[in-house]
């Protein structure tokens, strides 16, 4: 089976040394990550994030190139180019990290 490249959000908690700012209470994660399936795409991301120190709590697969576009998703070229470096390298490319602070999750209630 061919190799895509899947997006993945990806919500962590704090861990010792994360590397975030010390008032945030996590971060939230925009992955590109290749795999045979979404659910090899989504191991991988979860073993790269713990070797880099961080601990993922959440992940919701977005699906693949081919099935954002049919959903209506406009993909800017340089989203594109990250996909397709991802699939290149069979790498897991984190393109986007936004810490949460304690406000973010207060919507939820």
């Amino acid at each position: 089976m061919a190799q895509q490249v899947y997006t993945l959000l990806v919500q962590v908690g704090r861990a010792a040394d994360d590397g975030l700012p010390d008032d945030a209470d996590g971060a939230a994660l925009v992955c590109y990550a290749s795999g045979v399936d979404e659910a090899e795409a989504v191991r991988e991301t979860v073993a790269i994030l713990k070797q880099a120190g961080l601990q993922p709590v959440e992940v919701t697969g977005h699906g693949t190139l081919d099935e954002r576009i049919a959903e209506g998703h406009d993909i800017p070229d340089e989203e594109r180019e990250l996909m397709e470096r991802a699939l290149a390298e069979n790498a897991v490319i984190v393109a986007q990290m936004e810490p949460l602070y304690d406000e973010d999750f207060d919507d939820e209630d």
